[in-house]
C-alpha cells in the first residue's frame, strides 16, 4: 500500500469516529490546538524560515513570498481562527426540513458531515490550520495536500495539530497531510475515491484546473480572483480613491485583491488625475486601453490578455465604458466569477450591477478585500467557491456538510 493511500485508508477509517464527536469534545479539541499553536510557535517559525530560505534561493517574488511568511502575529491570528470556529454554532444535526406526509411518514433533512475531505492547496500555510478547523469543527476528518514551497511549515503545523488531537482523546488521523513533494502523490491523491468523498483545491487558476481536469472525485472548485472594480459616473471619488487603494495594495498576493479597474468616461477628468496619484504613490503598474491612457502617464497599453489576468502583483487593468451595461458586459466577460464592485451613489444603476454581475460576491460602496470568511463571520475559511452547484463564495462550516433525509415511519408501505 502506498503512502498516500495508506493516509487516506487512515482518514477513512476515523471518519465515523469524527461525525460522532459532540460539539462540546470539538469545541475543546479546537481550543486545546490554538492555545499549542501558540505554545509551539517557535518550532513553526523555525521550520517555516527553512521554507523562506528556499523560496528566495528559488527566485520566488515578494507578494508570493509574503503568502508563505508566517510571523508570531500571523500564527496568534492562526489560533484565534480556531477559537473563532470553536465558538461558531455546529451545524451537524441542523434540521433543515421537517414535515409529514399523507401516508404518515415523517421527513427530516438534516445535515451531516461529507465524511473524509481532501484539499490541495498553495504556499499559504494558515490554510493547513483553517482547514483542519472548519472540517474538524464540521465533523469530517481531513487529508491535505499542500505546496512543496510550504512543506517544512505544513509538516510542523500539522504535528502541532495532531498532538493536540490526540492529547485531547480525539483520533489524530482526523487530520493527516501528505508530506511529499512528488507530483506523482498528488495525482494518486486525486484517483482515493474509494476514501475521500470531495476534493477542493485552493490555490492558483493552473492548480485549479489542473485538479478539475484529473480528479476522479466529486471537485469543488474554489476559483482564482480576477477581481473588479467599477466607477460609476455618479460615484463620489471621495470613497472610490480608498476603496480602489485598499482593493489593490493591501495585500496584492490574495484572490480577493483588485485586478482591474473599469471606470466610466464622463468621469474621466474628474476621476483620473486622483486615481493616476494614488497608484503612483502606491507604486502600482497600470496597463490601460486607448481612451485612459492619455490621463495616465507611464501606463502600458492593455491587452486582452491584461483584461483577464490575475497578476498577484502591483499591476492593474483600466478600461473605460460609456455606461453601466458596458461595464457588466465587461466584467462578465473577463472576471473570473469571483468577486466586483461598483463605486455609485445611483441605487437604481447599484441595483442593476448587483443583479447582473454573475460574481460569487458581488459588492457596492466597499473593497473587494471583505471576501473572506472571516469578515463573514464564519471564523475561517476553506476557500472562495466560484462554482455555482453545492456552495459559492466563502465556504465555511455549513458549506463542509451535505444532508440525509431521515425517514420515521409507523409499519407504512407504499401501494
Amino acid at each position: 500500500m502506498s503512502m498516500v493511500e495508506d493516509l487516506c485508508r487512515r482518514a477513512h477509517a476515523v471518519r465515523l469516529a469524527v461525525q460522532e464527536l459532540n460539539t462540546e469534545t470539538k469545541n475543546a479539541a479546537l481550543r486545546n490546538a490554538a492555545d499549542a499553536l501558540e505554545q509551539h510557535a517557535g518550532e513553526i517559525l523555525e521550520a517555516n524560515n527553512a521554507d523562506l530560505v528556499q523560496a528566495r534561493e528559488n527566485g520566488m517574488k515578494e507578494s508570493m513570498v509574503d503568502r508563505l511568511t508566517l510571523t508570531k502575529e500571523r500564527i496568534a491570528q492562526m489560533a484565534k481562527g480556531l477559537r473563532q470556529v470553536a465558538d461558531l454554532p455546529d451545524p451537524v444535526g441542523e434540521v433543515l426540513d421537517d414535515f409529514t406526509r399523507p401516508s404518515g411518514i415523517r421527513i427530516r433533512k438534516v445535515r451531516f458531515p461529507f465524511g473524509v475531505i481532501g484539499i490541495i492547496y498553495e504556499s499559504r500555510p494558515n490554510v493547513t490550520a483553517d482547514a483542519f478547523a472548519l472540517t474538524f469543527k464540521s465533523g469530517n476528518a481531513v487529508v491535505l495536500k499542500g505546496g512543496s514551497d510550504a512543506i517544512c511549515s505544513n509538516t510542523a503545523i500539522t504535528k502541532v495539530l495532531r498532538d493536540s488531537l490526540t492529547a485531547s482523546g480525539v483520533p489524530a488521523d482526523a487530520v493527516n497531510l501528505i508530506e511529499s513533494t512528488d507530483r506523482k502523490d498528488t495525482a494518486e491523491f486525486l484517483t482515493m475515491r474509494d476514501y475521500v468523498d470531495v476534493m477542493i483545491p485552493r490555490g492558483s487558476a493552473g492548480l485549479i484546473r489542473m485538479v478539475v481536469e484529473n480528479s476522479r472525485i466529486p471537485v469543488i472548485e474554489t476559483g482564482s480572483g480576477n477581481c473588479h472594480i467599477y466607477v460609476d459616473k455618479d460615484a463620489d471619488l471621495d470613497k472610490a480613491i480608498p476603496i480602489i487603494i485598499n482593493a489593490k495594495t493591501q495585500r496584492t498576493g490574495v484572490c480577493n485583491a483588485a485586478e482591474s479597474l473599469v471606470v466610466h468616461r464622463d468621469i474621466m477628468d474628474r476621476f483620473m488625475p486622483r486615481f493616476a496619484e494614488a497608484m503612483k504613490e502606491h507604486h502600482v503598474r497600470l496597463h490601460a486601453d486607448d481612451e485612459s491612457r492619455p490621463f495616465l502617464p507611464g501606463a502600458a497599453p492593455a491587452t486582452e490578455e491584461d483584461f483577464a489576468k490575475e497578476y498577484l502583483d502591483l499591476d492593474l487593468s483600466v478600461k473605460t465604458v460609456g455606461s453601466v451595461q458596458e461595464a457588466i458586459d465587461h466584467i462578465n466577460r473577463y472576471h473570473t466569477q469571483h468577486s466586483d464592485c461598483i463605486i455609485t451613489e445611483n441605487k437604481e444603476v447599484a441595483d442593476l450591477f448587483l443583479r447582473l454581475v454573475d460574481s460569487a460576491c458581488v459588492y457596492v460602496n466597499a473593497s473587494t478585500r471583505f471576501t473572506d470568511g472571516f469578515e463573514f463571520g464564519f471564523g475561517a475559511e476553506i476557500g472562495i467557491s466560484t462554482q455555482k452547484l453545492h456552495a459559492r463564495g466563502p465556504m465555511g462550516l455549513k458549506e463542509l456538510t451535505s444532508y440525509k433525509y431521515l425517514i420515521t415511519g409507523d409499519g407504512q408501505i407504499r401501494h
